[in-house]
């Protein structure tokens, strides 16, 4: 899948079951739930889960939890805007 087929089932009521957890989380972020998205990663222990676990922290506006989990997950994706570091996310892991 290219990110601009993940970007067209947006246009979906749900995520495409092939997805891994970290993009079902990316997608619902995407979505605009961000309870679903990190409800997706909050109890996986991989890098990829844990990068999107610290972007989605992040985002909520609570640094000291995202910088932790940024330290678990290594920074390979952070970016300084959130689009960008979404996109870089997806790109990664698809």
């Amino acid at each position: 899948m290219t990110i601009e087929e993940f970007k067209a089932t947006l246009a979906q009521a749900g995520p495409p079951l092939e997805l891994t957890a970290p993009l079902v989380a990316l997608w619902w972020d995407a979505k605009g739930d961000w309870v679903r998205a990190h409800q997706m990663v909050n109890d996986l222990e991989t890098p990829d889960a844990m990068a999107v676990h610290a972007y989605l922290h992040r985002k909520e506006g609570v640094e000291w939890n995202a910088d932790y989990w940024y330290s678990r997950a290594g920074s390979r994706f952070r970016r300084p805007a959130f689009d960008a570091e979404w996109q870089a996310l997806v790109e990664g892991l698809l």
